[in-house]
């Protein structure tokens, strides 16, 4: 399968291109920089693998939650790419793409994801991997205070993701013994999202480009 991703929902913003299990992979951490940056990534990787857009059997996008602008900036590119090819896109997680790559770069199986949503709340979600080495989220994904996190049922957990560097110390006391470890300095990034596109292309929960849409969590939206 040929399958182009991308996100900028974050502070980095990256492109990755898979072809039958080979990945091509660019980012940067680039903030105020994404819209600039992301269509030239995708059309670099292309044209080293020799392709067209109309070549790619889909497109998938980090959907939210994160950064307003940039979740909508990854809509902008995606949705102008997948009509232009007319091939579906499959919208993911950007908290299930921070667990994916724990579990790809470190083998972490348990993990609860924080992102800082600035006004003193986070995009929260745990995750665990299943049989086919897709994490699953356990719940749903929330926005609220580092005090009102759900809590998960086991022990051993690691955290990942920004809002573990805003609010470490609170989610410390909310979580007392069930954390192991955690690292603040990860972003989402499209290589670690191949795995959870290629699942969703196989379970077909795939939409057209003009439902490619962001999930910003919160209600209000400027």
């Amino acid at each position: 399968m040929k399958l182009l991703a991308l996100d900028t929902s974050t502070e980095a913003c990256s492109c990755a291109l898979s072809i039958d299990g080979e990945i091509r992979f660019r980012s940067v951490v680039a903030p105020q920089k994404h819209a600039e940056l992301i269509l030239p990534m995708a059309d670099e990787l292309l044209a080293e693998a020799d392709l067209l857009p109309i070549q790619l059997d889909g497109i998938a996008f980090g959907r939210g939650p994160g950064s307003f602008t940039g979740l909508r900036i990854a809509c902008g590119v995606v949705q102008g790419i997948a009509l232009g090819a007319d091939i579906p896109v499959a919208p993911i997680s950007s908290l299930a793409t921070l667990a994916q790559a724990a579990y790809l770069d470190e083998g972490h199986q348990r993990v609860l994801t924080a992102i800082d949503a600035r006004m003193q709340e986070i995009y929260w979600g745990i995750y665990l991997l299943d049989n086919q080495a897709i994490m699953q989220c356990q719940g749903q994904e929330l926005v609220c205070s580092p005090d009102a996190i759900t809590i998960p049922e086991n022990d051993n957990w690691q955290g990942v993701g920004s809002g573990w560097g805003s609010y470490a110390d609170r989610l410390h006391v909310q979580l007392m013994q069930k954390i192991n470890s955690y690292q603040a300095i990860r972003y989402p990034q499209a290589n670690a999202m191949i795995p959870l596109a290629l699942a969703a292309f196989a379970k077909n929960q795939v939409v057209a480009a003009e439902q490619a849409l962001p999930i910003y969590l919160r209600n209000k939206v400027v």
